[in-house]
């Protein structure tokens, strides 16, 4: 790095102007934005209004102050990017200001601004990261810059870290939440498909122990109902499963004959009927979806033509 010469130091220690207060902000961004806040800490008012004239043309905000006490105030109040500290600096050096910071504001990147000779007095600071960078005074204007820029895009992935890890971790915990009600949801679910299993099993029974055939019969012509009794009837002694089979082909054509869901209104009560294979029988015909929502035919059919009960459903 090439030192600064003499006359621009001391023209940089120069004030030009009247000084504003060390703790006071100073807006410098002429488009408006500030979100790069940059700390000066500094014992020497010269030394910061240098750097102020210098750094102010890169557009940041920049806040100052005399000590590193001054500092701690400030970062306190306001949301730091970048710090560039003095290292000697009465009540605090800049070594301890900076640890105190890394412990308070760890996203803050901290530069130290010092004397060659100073070096060794900071260098367990930089050794626990206390500090990001080391530079000379008298400094190099443009490295100063760069170095300062450097430090502000550091700042800025960290923050831009911070907020994809905060996305992160919102998204997985919405996901969990999702999860646990999905679970709750299909537990409840199977817990009714259980209990609705475990009633048409028993209402299955009920049906099973009745001494006459019940069938049910949709729309569509398909048996979807049919007790012990109907098989016997009509499944050939039980050996042919009577459900999901067309009625028409396992069911004798006299007891269909007229039977849909308008005719079963209009002719409630006992009719008789002689089966094919010689069998008198007593029916029964009911229209579906009376106290539901399904839609068929529900026959009672007494293979005892000498019964002269009456079913009501």
């Amino acid at each position: 790095m090439t030192p600064l010469t003499g006359t621009k130091f001391t023209g940089a220690m120069r004030p030009h102007g009247p000084e504003k207060p060390c703790n006071e902000s100073i807006f410098v961004n002429p488009g408006g934005e500030m979100d790069r806040t940059l700390l000066l800490v500094d014992d020497e008012e010269n030394i910061v209004s240098a750097l102020v004239r210098l750094l102010r043309r890169d557009g940041y905000r920049i806040l100052k102050a005399n000590s590193g006490k001054e500092g701690l105030e400030l970062l306190a109040h306001n949301k730091v990017g970048v710090i560039v500290s003095d290292q000697r600096m009465p009540e605090m050096t800049g070594a301890e200001f900076l640890s105190k910071v890394k412990a308070l504001y760890p996203d803050t990147v901290r530069i130290m601004l010092s004397g060659y000779t100073e070096l060794d007095s900071v260098s367990d600071a930089i050794n626990r990261g206390a500090i990001y960078k080391f530079l000379t005074k008298p400094w190099e204007d443009d490295l100063l810059r760069a170095n300062v820029e450097e430090s502000f895009r550091l700042h800025e992935m960290k923050m831009e870290n911070i907020r994809l890890t905060h996305q992160l971790t919102e998204a997985n915990e919405a996901l969990s939440r999702f999860n646990r009600e999905l679970e709750q949801q299909v537990e409840k679910k199977t817990s009714e498909v259980v209990r609705n299993l475990k009633i048409l099993r028993i209402s299955q029974e009920v049906l099973d122990f009745l001494p006459v055939a019940v069938v049910g019969i949709g729309d569509d012509g398909v048996i979807a109902i049919a007790n012990q009794m109907a098989h016997q009837l009509f499944g050939g002694g039980g050996e042919r499963a009577l459900l999901g089979e067309v009625a028409s082909e396992v069911m004798p054509a006299a007891l269909l004959t007229g039977v849909s869901s308008s005719q079963c209104r209009q002719n409630e009560g006992r009719k008789p009927c002689h089966l094919e294979d010689g069998r008198d029988v007593n029916y029964w015909c009911y229209s579906m979806g009376v106290f539901s929502q399904s839609k068929g035919v529900v026959l009672v059919i007494d293979h005892d033509p000498q019964s002269k009960q009456l079913l009501a459903f």
